[in-house]
């Protein structure tokens, strides 16, 4: 009898204690690994689209999570995408609204907030602006834009150190070495895994050279758009891919061959550009680069005299992709390596895993390469989230969210107190499938950067699913109404169009309501143009810009 009342009781310690153990680890706050990768377009993840590139290992995030068809970017340029990433705050806010322009170092950014929460914090990759990122217990970072071939790299306790190697792979390394080395197994962790590829100017590593130097791929439906039906800004934008690419950093004609057949470094950086790259691989790396390259550039010289304007464009394209797509193989197969890694060490349960880029990025579409406006292929990024257990594996959203969103995000998820000045919504809603919480139906866009490279023109824009209301200002004043659902190649600019006159004057009171919301306002807009003209006045340092245009820019502001 004694024994068997003791046994009950026993019994009834021991589940008390593992239900106890169990609220324990269902309540223990999740780690979050942050993968982000550089002007990688959506168009070339198979979870979007197998068009152009299988993606098998970023896709298994997708399988295992959510994939976000409308994600999209408040700026579409590198640092001020991180700036906002960062603080959850548009780039009018946090400062930096262009490449150039300082960061206001007084914001808190979320990786601080996790540190100070108790969460162990790294970054491992390229950050772009800044050498000592606030927050972080060890970090690893690329000099600006970084080199894709023996890299150097700064360090919170090594000074700045250079690898041998392919930068995909390094920071790989870096990253699986701080999970199995340096991550406190009692400790959650909050990991910045960011990589350099697919940036400009596209070194893909020599593993892959064999594979995408001979492939072709099929061309974009507006590869020779002529932008009638839009206005200045389309028009007079320089990121074609004929008249704009680098023919030696971009497209790996050799320097000699460009002498050879007279093609002019245009640029005025060109050369230098391809050198700057390709000088770093050691005797092996060229080697092996001069294997592949070679051919193409003998292949070059005999068609080239009797190439047609045409043939050159589609030449070019070719070129670009097999370069640029090479780069995010190596990508895919690193993402690989660090699920892999997850799964084998029991990480993957209590973990949200996030694929992005910074942007997203033109493919030969509209006949462009780079980013910058509003237009679909650079305003909206990749997104993909896993997190086992609170997000339903293939589910799919089309809401409207934003790189705004992802501070207020993780924090939610980990528990941990927003500041009131962050400006996003956390997607927590969505990802957990609580639906009728999301009530956004519109988001807002800024970019700053002219004039400067690629010449694209000051816009700002209310994006709905359905349309897109953008202002092109400054030395211009030009609306542009895209129907995003009848004309989701963004070819007619339909704001005169009577059929839309009401759509158009609700978005426009909806667009001034953003505006408000966000803080923005002609005003501030202004002061920030005149800084920047101001900058230029003083140092005529014009970079890549259209130089005659910037110079008569300047000289009308004078009058």
């Amino acid at each position: 009898m004694k024994t068997s009342f003791f046994y009950s009781i026993a019994l009834i310690l021991i589940m008390v204690l593992f239900g106890c153990n169990q609220e324990e680890k269902k309540q223990s706050p999740p780690n979050i690994i942050f993968i982000m990768s550089d002007d990688h377009a959506y168009q070339a993840i198979s979870a979007y689209s197998n068009h152009l590139i299988e993606t098998p290992n970023i896709d298994r995030i997708a399988k295992m999570g959510m994939l976000f068809t409308n994600a999209t970017v408040t700026n579409s340029i590198c640092a001020p995408s991180r700036a906002t990433i960062l603080t959850g705050k548009h780039s009018h806010i946090n400062g930096k609204i262009d490449n150039d322009f300082p960061f206001d170092t007084t914001n808190a950014t979320f990786p601080q907030l996790f540190q100070e929460a108790g969460y162990q914090t790294a970054m491992f990759g390229k950050l772009h602006f800044g050498n000592s990122p606030k927050g972080f217990d060890q970090f690893k970072i690329l000099p600006g834009q970084g080199a894709y071939y023996n890299p150097d790299f700064i360090t919170k306790n090594e000074g700045t150190i250079k690898v041998q190697g392919y930068v995909t792979d390094i920071i790989t390394d870096m990253t699986l070495d701080w999970l199995q080395k340096e991550r406190k197994p009692d400790q959650p962790f909050m990991l910045m895994y960011l990589h350099k590829a697919p940036h400009r100017e596209w070194l893909p590593a020599e593993r892959h050279l064999a594979e995408f130097t001979q492939r072709t791929f099929p061309e974009p439906a507006t590869l020779f758009d002529d932008y009638s039906g839009r206005g200045r800004a389309a028009k007079e934008a320089e990121m074609n891919l004929l008249k704009h690419m680098n023919w030696a950093g971009d497209s790996k004609v050799y320097p000699e061959v460009m002498d050879e057949l007279g093609i002019p470094d245009a640029s005025g950086w060109d050369k230098g550009a391809f050198q700057r790259e390709v000088g770093r691989l050691d005797s092996a790396q060229r080697a092996t680069w001069d294997q592949y390259y070679m051919p193409v550039n003998e292949a070059f010289k005999k068609a080239f005299p009797t190439m047609t304007e045409k043939e050159k464009m589609q030449w070019r394209y070719q070129r670009y992709m097999q370069d640029y797509l090479g780069t995010i193989a190596s990508v895919d197969e690193n993402v690989g390596r660090v699920l892999d890694y997850l799964e084998e060490n029991g990480l993957m349960e209590n973990t949200i895993i996030v694929y992005t880029s910074d942007q997203g990025f033109y493919l030969g579409e509209h006949g462009w390469f780079d980013k910058r406006f509003v237009y679909d292929e650079s305003f909206k990024t990749p997104l993909l989230v896993s997190w086992p257990g609170k997000v339903k594996a293939g589910s799919k959203t089309d809401e409207m969210v934003q790189n705004l969103d992802f501070a207020q995000t993780f924090l939610d998820a980990a528990g941990i107190p927003a500041p009131s000045d962050m400006q996003g919504e956390s997607l927590i809603p969505l990802l957990t499938g609580n639906t009728e919480k999301w009530t956004r139906d519109a988001v807002y866009y800024h970019y700053y950067e002219y004039p400067s490279v690629h010449m694209v023109k000051r816009h700002y824009a209310i994006v709905t699913k359905e349309y897109k209301l953008t202002h092109y200002y400054f030395d211009t004043d030009e609306w542009e109404l895209i129907d995003r659902i009848n004309d989701r190649q963004e070819l007619k600019n339909v704001y005169d169009d009577p059929a839309y006159a009401e759509i158009k004057t609700e978005l426009h009171q909806k667009l001034e309501g953003l505006r408000e919301k966000y803080g923005d306002s002609k005003e501030i807009s202004q002061s920030y143009l005149d800084r920047y003209l101001d900058q230029l006045e003083q140092t005529q340092q014009f970079g890549n810009a259209n130089k005659e245009v910037t110079r008569k820019i300047l000289e009308e502001r004078k009058k």
